[in-house]
């Protein structure tokens, strides 16, 4: 890819083919499936087009994606909404996990457009649990509350013990 970051070619046509589409300013693979394909990568924060890009971890698994959209129209998010007003330890700690996302993606890059935006709608709101998942599955158990515990209620639908391709 750009900027002198190199994923193999392997890992590039298996991501193509999650996507259905050519990837864009992938950098890295952040998670792997049990089976060794990509689950999330990390991108650049302006896309090769010069796009400001906020979702640093992105999943390409259709699997696992597709398990999140039907988690995302269970009422989950509202319920996590709740919570963070509920809860002000993990309201803390998802404005933690909205401070490390920034701290990610400004590593890479500062893009002027996102500052102080992370995405999802941390630190405050909830919008996507793919982000979510996404920062979870990268950066593991601890870091996104809010994260963990969507992909706690993922299962029966996904597991990241389970490869679920083909």
């Amino acid at each position: 890819m750009s900027n002198g970051i190199s994923i193999a070619p392997a890992d590039l046509n298996v991501i193509e083919l999650q996507l259905g589409r050519e990837p864009r300013g992938v950098i890295e693979i952040s998670a792997r499936c049990v089976c060794s394909n990509p689950l999330v990568v990390r991108t650049l924060p302006r896309l090769p087009d010069g796009t400001p890009f906020p979702t640093t971890y992105y999943i390409t698994c259709p699997k696992l994606s597709g398990a999140i959209g039907t988690l995302e129209s269970s009422g989950l998010m509202r319920e996590m909404e709740d919570l963070l007003e509920l809860d002000p330890e993990l309201a803390t700690g998802y404005a933690s996990a909205h401070e490390d996302y920034l701290i990610e993606r400004n590593a890479i890059e500062f893009v002027t457009e996102l500052d102080g935006i992370s995405a999802g709608g941390m630190p405050t709101r909830v919008k996507c649990l793919h982000v979510l998942i996404g920062h979870s599955l990268a950066k593991g158990p601890g870091v996104n509350p809010l994260g963990d515990l969507a992909l706690e209620r993922l299962d029966p639908l996904w597991s990241v013990n389970n490869c679920a391709h083909g």
